[in-house]
């Protein structure tokens, strides 16, 4: 029962509660979609560059608008931003449904819709992870963003494997008839918060200047600095499982839409697990050591992946790369919130996102031009290899500070 209380601690706010239950149908429903996405688009084109492009157009606005977004999460009250973007996800969601559903739909629809989930996600995937804090405190800070992520893989587990599913035994269509209904439950956690206490600092700056500021705090504080260039390396080159497993699945494995969904699902087993583990060891503080040993074996995992050719293998590989990329994450998150200022919170937050999710356009086309030209068994190899060839320098640059994270956890 310890156990469990201090894995769980941050539940017990009634708050967070809502906020945590809501996030995960709606999350859920966003990996069925993503999965039914991808797998739509391999079987119109059959192109492995074209399914990259249709991942990078879901990430460049990321790329372009994350860092403004951060700016007005500071701005305004994050519950008001929150409940605006999961309603535009619910009328993407729709429109996605209908024009499958009416045989209509066609590579550039995908597209556009596509865009238009990365314009909401700038503005709403920084805004959930510093909204954490606020209905948890810092006390219970470490112990919610371990909970947070939980969310995201308990959906990335069950999202794909109910997609494959779905996409079996109905249509297709019906993957996206299921993720606009699940945002009706986000909207519905989100109404029943009830906040004594909202952080939002208007601002008579510039938007530019309110970025350089933030930009400022991630570059001169070391550790976060550091955080950071480890995350431009993992998260461009190893975060690429879906565009990479859906042709690995049927050039490698020789297989179709069930074992594309099976491999997503193992990540999310090695991701969950991950998950709570974190939860568990949030109440001792960050664990720097891991943190380093974690980003270079996420990369020599998918280097290693060049020799996999057996289902049961992958899957375990996959179980390993998912947890390893968990944990990254994971402690990635906690050096960009540990003891920074309130009023900095959405601005460092959306360089977190903007690293962990904008970068995903270069690693999206850079795997899918190499696997369209070597094909699939080369796209995790061509991902994990060049990785660690650019930690090197990255930890080298910092090695006092490296060799301290490796002696002291925190």
């Amino acid at each position: 029962m310890s156990i469990l209380r201090s894995t769980f601690s941050s539940l017990r706010i009634k708050n967070f509660r809502y906020f945590w239950f809501g996030q995960l149908l709606s999350v859920m429903g966003t990996w069925i979609q993503r999965t039914a996405q991808t797998w739509l688009v391999y079987q119109m084109t059959g192109s492995a560059l074209l399914v990259g492009i249709l991942s990078a157009c879901q990430f460049v606005p990321i790329l372009l608008l994350t860092l403004m977004a951060g700016t007005l999460i500071d701005r305004i009250p994050k519950r008001r931003i929150l409940l605006i973007t999961q309603a535009g996800f619910l009328v993407l969601g729709v429109i996605m449904t209908l024009i499958v559903y009416l045989k209509v739909v066609a590579y550039w629809q995908v597209l556009l819709i596509a865009l238009g989930y990365g314009v909401l996600q700038s503005f709403d995937t920084p805004t959930r992870q510093s909204f954490v804090v606020e209905l948890v405190g810092q006390k219970d800070l470490m112990n919610g963003i371990s909970l947070n992520s939980t969310v995201f893989n308990l959906a990335k587990i069950a999202g794909p494997s109910l997609a494959g599913l779905l996409m079996v035994q109905f249509s297709v269509g019906f993957c996206f008839l299921v993720d606009a209904i699940s945002y009706v439950a986000v909207l519905i956690g989100l109404l029943a918060i009830h906040q004594t206490h909202v952080v939002a600092t208007p601002s008579k700056q510039r938007m530019w200047r309110d970025v350089l500021d933030g930009l400022q705090y991630v570059w001169t504080h070391a550790e976060v600095r550091l955080s950071a260039e480890m995350m431009i390396v993992v998260c461009t080159l190893n975060y690429n499982n879906n565009v990479i497993i859906p042709i690995f699945a049927k050039e490698v494995l020789h297989a179709g839409a069930q074992t594309y969904a099976n491999l997503l699902s193992a990540t999310g087993i090695g991701s969950l697990t991950a998950a709570f583990l974190m939860s568990y060891l949030a109440r001792f503080g960050l664990q720097r050591n891991i943190y380093l040993a974690v980003a270079l074996s996420t990369a020599a995992l998918q280097g290693a992946m060049l020799i996999v050719h057996n289902y049961a293998l992958a899957m375990l590989m996959m179980v390993a790369i998912g947890f390893c990329n968990m944990v990254f994450l994971n402690q990635s998150n906690a050096s960009f919130q540990y003891d920074i200022p309130h009023q900095l919170r959405g601005r460092i937050m959306s360089v977190y996102v903007l690293l962990n999710q904008g970068t995903t356009p270069i690693g999206s086309l850079y795997v899918g031009g190499i696997m369209d030209v070597a094909g699939g068994l080369w796209g995790f190899p061509a991902c994990g290899l060049l990785a660690l060839v650019l930690l090197i320098p990255v930890l080298a640059t910092h090695r006092p500070l490296v060799h301290r994270w490796l002696t002291h956890s925190a």
